[in-house]
C-alpha cells in the first residue's frame, strides 16, 4: 500500500474501531487458559484476537496520523502507518473464526503481522531522526517536544502487548513445548541462563565492531528460576550489557590497562527479582542521565538507516535500548533504574515482578 492518504472508507473504519474500549488481559489468565491448549481454547483465543486487534491496531494507526512538529509526514512514519493499517485489513477482512481449520489459518496471518511489524521501533527511529533533522538538531527543539516522547512511550508499550497477544497464541500451537512453558511464558525461567545467553551475544556484537571485547561476570544461583518471558529478559540484559560493553571497550581502547569485566548479579528478593548490571565504563555525566531514558538523543554520531536494519544488532544505533528496555520491565510490572558515578562507572538496576499472581489486565 503506497504511503498515500487511506481511502475513505478504510479510514472511517480506523477511525470507529480506534474509538472502540481494548479489553486487558492478566497474565494469570493467559497462563490458565494456555496451560493445556485443545482444539477449543485455541478457537477461543482466537475468535477474541479477531475482535481485540483491530481495535489496538487502529489505535495505533489514527496515533501515527496526528503526531505534532510534522512527524507524522515524514516517510519513515508513513511507512509504518501504513503496515498498520495494511496489518488492520487482514484482520478485518479475514471471515470469522468458527472451526479449527479456520483458527489455524488466522493464526498464520497474525504470525505474518507480526513479521511484517518486526521493524517499527528503527523505522519510528528514522522518522525522528529526520525530524530532528528539520528541526535544527537537539538544541533548537520546540517547547511541547516532550509531547514525542510521551507518545512514543505509549505507541511502545501498546506494541509490546500487541507482541505479546500474538506471540502468546502462536507459540501455544507448538507441538513439542519444553517442560514448564506456556506459550511465551516460561514458569521455570532461569535468569542465571538468559543473562549468559545474552552476555554472550552482546560480547559477539562487540568483537564485531572493536574486535575485541570486555569479559562478563555472572553471579547468582544457578539453580534458581522464576516464572518470566524468555525473550523480554534477554531483550532487556542484552541491551543493558551491550551499552556496558561498548563503555567499558572504548575507555580502556588505548589502555595498557587490563579491561574490566562486566558483573551481572542476580538475586531473588521477596518482592522482585532483581539484576544489576555493572561496569566501570566511565560513567554518565549527570546532565545526561535525565536524558538516558528519552527517545531524542543518541550518542551514535551516524545511526544506521533503516534498510536492512534490525532491532538489536549493531552496537550504538539510536539510543532506543534503554528506554525501550525500561517499557518491557514495567509491562510486567517492574521498573529499571540507572546510576551512574561519572569518572567510574554505571550500575543499571533491573527489577523483576514475579509473575503468574498478577490479576491486573496488561496494557
Amino acid at each position: 500500500m503506497a504511503s498515500e492518504p487511506v481511502a475513505r472508507a478504510v479510514a472511517e473504519e480506523v477511525a470507529r474501531w480506534g474509538a472502540m474500549r481494548q479489553t486487558g488481559v492478566s497474565l494469570r489468565h493467559m497462563m490458565e487458559f494456555g496451560e493445556r491448549p485443545t482444539e477449543r481454547t485455541l478457537l477461543l483465543a482466537a475468535q477474541f484476537l479477531h475482535k481485540e486487534l483491530p481495535i489496538r491496531i487502529a489505535r495505533r494507526a489514527l496515533d501515527l496520523d496526528s503526531l505534532p512538529f510534522g512527524l507524522s509526514t515524514k516517510p519513515a512514519i508513513l511507512k509504518v502507518r501504513d503496515w498498520y493499517v495494511e496489518s488492520f485489513r487482514d484482520i478485518r477482512s479475514f471471515p470469522e473464526v468458527r472451526n479449527q481449520e479456520a483458527e489455524l489459518a488466522f493464526t498464520q496471518m497474525i504470525k505474518m503481522i507480526r513479521v511484517r511489524h518486526t521493524n517499527v521501533v528503527p523505522a519510528i527511529a528514522l522518522g525522528v531522526q529526520q525530524m530532528k533533522k528539520d528541526l535544527g538538531g537537539p538544541k533548537a527543539f520546540p517547547p511541547g517536544i516532550h509531547e514525542i516522547h510521551q507518545f512514543l512511550d505509549r505507541f511502545y508499550m501498546s506494541r509490546i502487548g500487541i507482541r505479546m497477544l500474538i506471540g502468546q497464541h502462536v507459540a501455544l500451537h507448538d507441538p513439542d513445548p519444553e517442560p514448564g512453558v506456556i506459550g511465551l511464558i516460561n514458569t521455570k525461567m532461569s535468569p542465571m541462563t538468559v543473562a549468559r545467553i545474552a552476555s554472550e551475544d552482546a560480547r559477539a556484537i562487540c568483537m564485531r565492531e572493536y574486535g575485541s571485547s570486555p569479559d562478563v561476570d555472572i553471579y547468582g544461583d544457578p539453580g534458581f528460576t522464576f516464572p518470566y518471558v524468555t525473550p523480554h529478559l534477554h531483550l532487556m540484559i542484552f541491551e543493558l550489557v551491550k551499552n556496558s560493553l561498548r563503555a567499558v571497550q572504548e575507555r580502556y581502547m588505548d589502555s595498557d590497562k587490563l579491561a574490566p569485566p562486566v558483573r551481572i548479579i542476580v538475586a531473588d528478593g521477596a518482592e522482585d527479582v532483581t539484576i544489576k548490571i555493572s561496569d566501570e565504563g566511565g560513567g554518565i555525566p549527570r546532565s545526561g542521565l535525565s536524558r538516558i531514558f528519552t527517545y531524542l538523543y543518541s550518542t551514535a554520531e551516524n545511526p544506521p538507516d533503516l534498510d536492512g536494519h534490525n532491532e538489536g544488532v549493531t552496537m550504538a544505533g539510536y539510543g532506543y535500548g534503554i528506554p525501550i528496555s525500561r517499557l518491557y520491565a514495567r509491562y510486567f510490572g517492574g521498573d529499571l533504574q540507572i546510576i551512574s558515578m561519572e569518572g567510574y562507572g554505571t550500575d543499571a538496576y533491573l527489577h523483576l515482578s514475579r509473575l503468574g499472581d498478577s490479576e491486573e489486565p496488561l496494557p
